[in-house]
């Protein structure tokens, strides 16, 4: 007993000399050398030790590596059975949970008869180290793969495209919609990621309870489907897997409803770009390389977002025809809104939206809002880069349907007809007939809402009434004093002439 004391003691000791002599060598060697050290250790070693390890880091280039993600997936079932420590997410409308593996715990996986091991795995930052960005994260992950060397060619083939394909289907079936919004560019993160936040989309709107004319309702599901089955086209004529969807229209007419109509269809991600806090197109770019295939980007009120109007800025020309410089005050604040403001311009949008880095991730539907498409430049909305302007129009009879169906669940009633009569002879939107529709007291009565539906059209009818009254008077007035100016000119004209 005693001797296998000694021994231990031994052994340890030499354990410890050698970790010792490593730590030097780490510490005050050349580079040269430990780099030549290395290839010796990492050659004596495989004599030794026949196993093969394969590291699968999370972020790789500034952004989320999807291959990462499906190991993700995969082990989540495998970590199940045999994994002692497990981290849960909800998934699926935040009715289940879904399981992955937790840091340094390790998953045997069988394939061809073949065995393998996974291991979760965490390296941490020095305290030491310097690093440039506000946000730097302490702890990086990554799984590591081992297995015996004379397997390289089954996991090297098979194997890693198996795994790819189950975590993918896997990844599909216990996917959550999400939200996201850009952070502002100070808040990003260690080597430019984490770019966007994220909620969990929960948004209920759908095809059937969207107020809209069937028709164009359908044109635009249809539309939809023969994208998303549109892969081998777009890649035979040589065009990005993207479409673009120009919504315009009043305020209240349901686009931003359409949006996540759209995303629900097609179980899409939406990405809500904020440009005003983006600070230039290289960070712009940026957003887009970090957004994922299968999403919505929206762009909402673009025509207010940026001065993207179209307007250029003209010098002033002074009496002799010579152009003159502008103001040195007003140029100074042209250049500190410049500093300080967003220095994303139209031509970087472009791009984004249909330049070379807009093919840099499939299956994506870039959207743009507006209340005003005549202030947008016809650059930014032309086919091709808006492939298909959708109007959002007032309320009519077809959708007022649609909404009677939703809020009050009928399907026809006597006070149908006066609603239909009334919506085509004034202007109301699909939001302010729903705001009437629904039931101010507990007894629900159709009746009665409806009844204040055709009060609230009375109302708007008169209101256009007057104001048309009010606006025909004032241009009658304006009329009649320009004609008296042109009279007053034309009776100096001639006393000149005289």
């Amino acid at each position: 007993m005693k001797m296998m004391g000694e021994s231990w003691a031994e052994l340890g000791s030499r354990i410890a000399g050698l970790m010792f002599v490593w730590a030097t060598i780490q510490q005050f060697f050349p580079h040269q050398l430990r780099v030549y050290l290395d290839k010796l250790s990492n050659k004596l070693l495989g004599i030794v030790y026949p196993f093969v390890q394969i590291t699968v880091h999370e972020y790789t280039g500034g952004r989320r590596n999807e291959v990462y993600a499906a190991i993700e997936s995969y082990l989540g079932a495998k970590s199940t059975a045999q994994a002692r420590r497990l981290k849960a997410d909800m998934v699926k409308n935040s009715k289940s949970f879904v399981l992955s593996l937790d840091k340094s715990e390790e998953v045997t996986d069988e394939f061809r008869g073949v065995k393998l091991w996974w291991v979760l795995k965490e390296s941490v930052r020095s305290a030491t180290t310097f690093s440039l960005y506000r946000s730097a994260p302490d702890e990086r992950k990554y799984y590591t793969l081992s297995f015996h060397r004379k397997n390289r060619d089954i996991v090297a083939g098979a194997y890693l495209s198996y795994v790819m394909e189950e975590g993918k289907a896997l990844e599909l079936k216990n996917r959550q919609r999400k939200l996201y919004t850009n952070k502002p560019n100070d808040s990003w993160g260690w080597e430019g990621k984490h770019l966007w936040n994220h909620i969990v989309f929960e948004h209920p709107a759908s095809f059937r309870t969207l107020a809209m004319d069937p028709q164009k309702k359908q044109e635009i599901i249809d539309d939809l489907i023969t994208f998303g089955k549109s892969k081998e086209y777009y890649a035979k004529v040589g065009k990005a897997w993207k479409r673009g969807y120009l919504l315009y229209g009043p305020p209240g007419t349901g686009k931003s409803t359409m949006i996540a109509a759209m995303a629900n269809f097609l179980n899409y991600d939406v990405y809500d770009l904020e440009l005003t806090s983006v600070k230039n197109n290289s960070d712009l770019r940026k957003l887009l390389v970090d957004t994922s295939s299968k999403s919505i980007i929206v762009i909402e009120d673009i025509d207010c977002s940026l001065d993207l109007t179209g307007k250029r800025k003209k010098k002033k020309k002074g009496k002799s025809g010579e152009e003159e410089q502008n103001d040195p005050l007003e140029a100074k604040e042209m250049e500190n809104e410049g500093e300080d403001g967003s220095k994303v311009t139209l031509s970087g949008l472009l791009n984004f939206i249909d330049g070379i880095w807009s093919a840099c991730g499939p299956e994506r539907i870039i959207i743009f809002t507006t209340n005003h498409k005549e202030k947008l430049d016809p650059a930014l909305i032309r086919r091709g880069r808006m492939d298909m302007h959708i109007e959002m129009s007032y309320c009519k009879f077809e959708a007022f349907k649609v909404l009677a169906k939703n809020y009050l669940d009928v399907d026809s009633h006597p006070l149908f007809e006066i609603v239909g009569r009334l919506l085509e002879e004034t202007s109301m939107s699909p939001c302010d007939v729903a705001e009437n529709l629904i039931p101010k007291t507990a007894s629900k009565e159709v009746e009665t809402c409806l009844n204040n539906l055709v009060e609230a059209l009375n109302k708007a009818k008169e209101t256009a009434r007057l104001n048309a009254e009010k606006e025909a008077k004032t241009k009658k007035v304006s009329a009649r004093r320009y004609s008296r100016w042109m009279k007053m000119i034309g009776k100096l004209r001639r006393k000149n002439e005289d």
